[in-house]
Formats: structure tokens, sequence, C-alpha cells
């Protein structure tokens, strides 16, 4: 079991996010990549205080950059994590 605060690693502001939050009150977090469900959602629950119902992952592969001089390079590869907060509570990002 991971230290809670390795889980989370920051906040993904996008306007998919933002409408998810507006919409299904949702939150868009990248964590660690090792982190499972069950982490991120007691992650989320004692670090932030808020009730989490449920939670969805994505592993994104980092993407293939060209540096200067021909040569390539990749990016991270992350995890993102949306976490659906009980009815009625809400987190403010910015």
């Amino acid at each position: 079991m991971k230290h809670i605060h390795k889980v989370i690693k920051q906040v993904r502001l996008s306007e998919k996010a933002s409408l998810l939050q507006e919409t299904n009150n949702e939150v868009t977090l990248e964590v660690d990549r090792k982190a499972n469900k069950i982490e991120i959602k007691q992650a989320v629950e004692q670090l932030l205080g808020k009730k989490v119902v449920g939670v969805r992952t994505a592993n994104y592969d980092g993407k293939v950059r060209r540096k200067r001089r021909g040569d390539q390079g990749r990016t991270a590869s992350w995890k993102k994590a949306v976490v659906r907060l009980k009815e009625g509570e809400s987190l403010d990002l910015v």
C-alpha cells in the first residue's frame, strides 16, 4: 500500500474535466501509475475530506516528440483517474 500523499500527483484541468465537474460532480486527477482504484479512493477521502462514489482510471502512454538535430524522445507515461464525488459534495479547484 502506497503512502496517500504519493498517490495523487496533481489535478488535471481541461475543458472536458470542467464539464465533468459541472455535470456529473466528477474530479479529474493525475495519479501514480501503480495506484489502484481502492488506493485512489482512500487518498481522496483522507486528503480532500470528500466522500467518493466511484473511480474510473485510464493509462496514457507517452508521446514521441522530436528534439533538435533529429533526435527523438518521449514524454512520460501517466495515469488519469476520474473520481465521482457523493451528491451534494463539491471540490473547488481554482
